[in-house]
């Protein structure tokens, strides 16, 4: 079962957090909405979230308003999003103590993903129920450490969280970058080969020879854990 989680929502675009609304209450998730930066903070108050998902552009108080006054009462993990794909917005979410940020347009389920990757960085016990199971392979959160079949193989923190992050996200490929952003944090200053050095070693330990599934490489793209289908 999902842990619990309060999200509050400050979305001008009624469309977007409709879409939101339906994948949070999907996670379990209690979530409030706002419409914009004013009405945002009072809610804010008001709903004492664990979680923020924050436009930039808002009517009345734009998100970096927003997102300062926020961080001068707590330090609650926001998510800031934007249209804007510019470098300047990151470093600003960053200075300004966003946790994390997603581009519109995006797939709420990677919204979801980001979310738990972010209470997973900042709140280790989060999640703690939640293991994860495909056909010969399951992960169990509590007990940090995977079984292939009955046996049971322990991975680094790292590679635990990346495999985790994968299986959740079966079938879906990610870029190299999504996957640093995800697991990483989009703050994090080291390059790419961090991801292909922790793949290789979660294959090792792995092996390469199940049936059900694979973690596959996609040329000039990234990777994907591929669970197969019968027919």
């Amino acid at each position: 079962m999902n842990q619990t989680l309060k999200v509050l929502v400050i979305e001008d675009d009624p469309n977007i957090a409709n879409l939101l609304e339906l994948y949070l209450n999907k996670e379990g998730y209690s979530a409030a909405f706002a419409g914009d930066g004013e009405e945002g903070l009072v809610t804010y108050y008001d709903f004492n979230p664990d979680f923020v998902i924050l436009d930039i552009m808002l009517p009345k108080m734009d998100g970096w308003e927003v997102c300062q006054e926020i961080r001068r009462d707590s330090r609650v993990p926001i998510i800031m999003i934007t249209g804007k794909g510019e470098s300047y917005d990151k470093i600003k979410g960053l200075e300004l103590g966003a946790d994390d940020y997603v581009v519109k347009p995006f797939d709420p389920k990677e919204v979801i993903a980001r979310i738990k990757a972010v209470m997973r960085r900042t709140n280790p016990h989060f999640g703690s129920g939640e293991n994860i199971e495909v056909p010969g392979l399951k992960i169990d959160l509590l007990e940090h450490k995977v079984y292939r079949n009955e046996t049971g193989i322990i991975l680094p923190p790292k590679e635990l969280e990346l495999l985790y992050f994968l299986i959740s996200q079966q079938n879906q490929v990610f870029t190299r970058q999504q996957l640093l952003d995800n697991v990483w944090g989009f703050d994090y200053e080291g390059d790419y080969r961090t991801i292909d050095v922790h793949i290789k070693r979660i294959r090792e330990k792995l092996g390469d020879d199940a049936p059900n599934w694979s973690l596959k490489t996609i040329r000039g793209v990234g990777y994907k854990f591929e669970v197969k289908t019968g027919d």
